[in-house]
């Protein structure tokens, strides 16, 4: 795809890494619908692009919210870019979520995405070639301690990755999985930081993550996961999982100690 014919709808565009993309497609010339709940943080790409960048505001877990974001497409010729970026997480032991926080995990990471793909698809498909980006994370192909519901709406994010890659192998709509380790964003609490710390984990800069994602949509990549050694991790539980078992067992208590610690992860709109 080139970037500069692109017209993107970007969820959690007010993010870290939705910000980064959001930068980095307006500077290739794309038209890009930029959707969040929140306008401040997305003010200076605003000023900047003032030709290539709409805001939308709105919560993607309501119908009223992706009524918006439709019309906003339907407004600008149609889209052929759709880029599923928001999500929110938890570093938790599973017993210290309640309810609500798992149920608006789940609404948002995994029913969000895959309602706002359905709703936009008619205009995905009216274009000659498409693409749909769904932003996911290494923790949706190696189940994590600490983010047992966050693994788990990951997991279903690419599994719907996978699906609708194959049922729509016959139309102009390609499908793209990208999974990020570790990013600096204000997704990340204090004590997720200081987990990826003790452990020494490769932790990416969001315009780094950006780069890649645009690389890999130029080059119309079916998935794109960053990090080494989290790729080989991802190969090794796959092959060997009980070998990541007994490793993370070892790491237990550390996550067990951190995640007592307060201060939720952030949403990114």
């Amino acid at each position: 795809m080139r970037l500069s014919d692109a017209r993107v709808v970007l969820t959690g565009a007010s993010g870290g890494i939705g910000q980064a993309i959001a930068d980095a497609l307006c500077a290739k010339g794309a038209r890009v619908i930029a959707v969040s709940r929140h306008r401040d943080p997305l003010e200076p790409l605003l000023q900047r692009y003032t030709q290539n960048l709409t805001w939308v505001g709105g919560d993607l877990t309501f119908a009223s919210d992706r009524n918006k974001i439709l019309m906003a497409a339907q407004a600008i010729g149609g889209i052929n870019l759709l880029i599923n970026a928001a999500g929110i997480n938890r570093f938790a032991m599973i017993e210290q979520l309640d309810d609500a926080e798992i149920h608006a995990m789940l609404a948002l990471n995994v029913a969000a995405p895959i309602i706002l793909t359905r709703t936009l698809l008619p205009l995905l498909r009216g274009a000659s070639h498409s693409m749909v980006v769904n932003v996911g994370s290494t923790y949706g192909s190696i189940g994590y301690p600490g983010y047992a519901t966050y693994s788990a709406s990951k997991f279903a994010l690419r599994g719907f990755s996978e699906a609708l890659r194959r049922e729509l192998a016959d139309t102009c709509v390609n499908v793209l999985y990208v999974a990020p380790r570790a990013t600096r964003t204000s997704m990340n609490s204090l004590a997720a930081q200081a987990l990826n710390v003790a452990l020494k984990s490769g932790v990416d800069e969001p315009r780094d993550v950006a780069s890649a994602v645009l690389h890999a949509i130029a080059s119309d990549h079916r998935d794109l996961y960053l990090g080494w050694p989290e790729r080989f991790f991802v190969r090794l539980n796959n092959l060997l999982p009980n070998l990541v078992d007994r490793g993370l067992r070892k790491h237990l208590p550390l996550i067990r100690r951190l995640s007592q610690k307060p201060g939720k992860e952030h949403l990114k709109p």
